[in-house]
């Protein structure tokens, strides 16, 4: 029995050095598997390295996992002593094994503040990890934890800080951010309603990209295609809502990194320039129709109703994103916000220049005269108005015509009743 077990830990050390040299002959693994094989073959290692796939022979994990598992146990009751070599080839192999261990990464998150782990390897290592485990919660919370010492000077270890630090903030965050969206990408199609994907990607918008809005219109672009084919997900579609909601909240903030995208309207004309500014006329001030994108939406959603009946999904974004037009056309008529590139650098909310047409009609509008004390003689019928803008009215009916369409054409007893469900939501929305 003492043989045995010896045996077994002399095979587990092998196959622990078998894993590490196949990330150093091939440092771009992209992906890892287990091989259906219940007995070991003869004088072979159970690892397998075929291009960029690391596989590892399944009968070797009920001798693998257990033995890497109590030896970093051991480590943190102190009761064995490993070198910082050897802390990093048991974490990795227990963690392609099982990410959700999360003493494993606790431990490599003392290695990277040391600056004896590259923050950048870790990254790589639960990037391998989602793609068997996908969903796993602990590598989410410990790839944020890596990328948040990233952006962080002083966090930064002495060998990123010498390298990389001048252009850190700028172009590495910029291809750090699309490397994220192309993780969640393969995360999201390996496993269905994948939320701590999304919820990751969300993540790396706000806290990385800065809500940067031409990255929020590529990601509303991009993800058009893969909601479309993944009609149940409502984590895909509830993304979606973050990037309409982000739009309207970000748009007055900076407007001109906009100028490349296809989903900014045609230039308006130029506001009378001073002769020191026609230098740069070329530099021309653009519009973002916020109504237009919702409209988009909305388009999509109708399709994707009439092709694909019977998805509660799809009638919950209908309805999330007509409240956003229900929002959106009480809080501005016309929806189009203008900054000059200039302004557009570091302006507020407080700051945005609307156009002279909307500027005219905000001032028209204004609920109550609450812009001037002195205003009076407001009637009833104008507050109501101006509560419910004679737009929304339209959009209203328009819904309860597609509802109406729905109900005569659809044999879907689940479509008739979500669109029946539907109608009950406008009509509490209308009172």
């Amino acid at each position: 029995m003492a043989e045995s077990t010896e045996e077994v830990a002399v095979l587990v050390q092998r196959v622990v050095k078998d894993i590490n040299n196949a990330f150093k002959r091939n440092p771009h693994i992209d992906e890892i598997g287990l091989i259906p094989c219940p007995e070991a073959r003869y004088n072979r290692s159970p690892i397998v390295l075929v291009e960029n796939k690391l596989g590892v022979e399944s009968w070797c994990v009920k001798f693998l996992l257990p033995y890497v598992h109590n030896k970093l146990l051991l480590y943190r009751q102190r009761k064995q002593r490993l070198n910082k070599d050897e802390l990093i080839d048991v974490t990795c192999t227990l963690l392609l094994l099982n990410p959700d261990f999360t003493t494993a990464w606790n431990v490599r998150k003392e290695l990277i503040l040391s600056g004896t782990l590259n923050p950048i390897k870790d990254l790589h290592l639960g990037k391998l990890a989602l793609t068997k485990f996908p969903k796993s919660p602990e590598t989410w919370i410990h790839r944020r934890w890596v990328l948040q010492q990233l952006i962080q000077e002083s966090s930064l270890p002495t060998f990123v800080k010498k390298e990389n630090l001048a252009t850190f903030p700028t172009e590495r965050v910029q291809q750090i951010v699309q490397e994220e969206i192309e993780v969640c990408n393969e995360a999201a199609g390996r496993y269905p309603s994948n939320y701590n994907a999304w919820s990751h990607r969300i993540w790396v918008l706000q806290h990385l990209a800065k809500l940067d809005i031409k990255i929020l219109l590529d990601e509303l672009s991009s993800t058009k295609h893969w909601a479309s084919m993944h009609v149940s997900d409502h984590s895909g579609f509830h993304y979606r809502q973050f990037l309409l909601k982000s739009l309207i909240s970000q748009t007055g903030i900076d407007c001109a990194i906009l100028e490349q995208s296809p989903l900014v309207s045609k230039q308006i004309p130029d506001l009378p320039k001073d002769d020191d500014e026609e230098e740069t006329a070329t530099e021309h001030h653009r519009v973002v129709d916020l109504s237009r994108l919702l409209e988009e939406e909305v388009e999509l959603s109708t399709d994707l109703i009439d092709n694909y009946p019977g998805h509660e999904t799809l009638w919950c974004h209908r309805r999330h994103v007509f409240y956003l037009q229900h929002h959106l056309n009480n809080k501005l008529p016309h929806n189009l916000m203008r900054l000059s590139p200039v302004e557009s650098s570091g302006g507020t909310l407080n700051d945005l220049h609307l156009s002279p047409a909307v500027s005219h009609m905000t001032q028209a509008m204004d609920v109550d005269g609450l812009n001037d004390s002195n205003k009076q003689g407001y009637s009833q019928e104008t507050k109501r108005l101006k509560r419910t803008p004679t737009q929304d009215f339209l959009g209203i009916e328009m819904e309860h015509r597609f509802i109406e369409q729905i109900l005569s054409t659809s044999r879907n007893v689940e479509q008739a009743r979500f669109a029946n469900a539907y109608r009950k939501w406008l009509v509490t929305l209308s009172q």
